[in-house]
């Protein structure tokens, strides 16, 4: 996995150059990522995921990843502890946007991407799908998770499914989560001054939600 790569080579020089701020930022994104792994694989055997654990799941895999890159940089021209925390909660808000809107892929189509399943080929349950299972029927939900955990390598059972989740308004749901963590994001930076640094992460937010691969 490149991000557990990166973190890695990240840790071997702050240890070289005795940066044990940057260290400590480092192992505590590693810890978090091995953590959401192991969470996600214990609850995919089952498919089982409910959105407050699919939230931590991708909190500790991927956000926390972008949050520790966020106040590693911002470590390294500052000490002050109240700026490292507003960057951290800016990447992890960033984090959690770019993760859904990746989702998103496996289902859109137009603008948001070309829906291809691989999610579901690969039987996890991500944020449009949840939420349609939460609003389905008893019978509905039994049927789709069986297509998910049985029929995964059939394309024609992974195109109902996808099928499923649109038709019951997961992707707009996820879109509007998306967008809640970009504002949390937005507020974030209004926190920060204003300079060429905060331009650069308010272009992160546009790249993060509104790219189209």
């Amino acid at each position: 996995m490149v991000g557990d790569y990166l973190l890695s080579k990240g840790m071997v020089v702050a240890l070289d150059n005795e940066e044990f701020q940057l260290l400590k930022i480092i192992n505590e994104a590693v810890k978090k990522m091995s953590e959401g792994e192991l969470l996600q694989i214990a609850k995919s055997r089952k498919l089982d995921i409910k959105e407050d654990i699919y939230y931590e799941i991708i909190e500790k895999k991927t956000a926390s990843f972008i949050a520790a890159a966020c106040k590693s940089g911002a470590s390294t021209v500052t000490d002050n502890a109240q700026i490292l925390e507003f960057v951290h909660d800016f990447g992890l808000n960033i984090g959690m946007a770019f993760q859904i809107k990746d989702d998103l892929f496996d289902y859109g189509s137009g603008s948001i991407g070309k829906p291809t399943g691989i999610d579901v080929k690969e039987k996890k349950m991500t944020l449009p799908l949840i939420h349609a299972l939460n609003n389905a029927t008893r019978s509905e939900k039994r049927h789709i998770i069986n297509l998910v955990k049985n029929h995964s390598h059939e394309s024609a059972k992974v195109k109902e499914v996808v099928d499923f989740a649109i038709a019951k308004g997961g992707l707009e749901y996820a879109v509007k989560k998306m967008n809640l963590y970009k504002e949390k994001s937005l507020e974030i930076l209004r926190k920060l001054p204003v300079n060429d640094s905060r331009n650069a992460l308010e272009a992160l937010i546009h790249f993060a939600t509104y790219r189209t691969k």
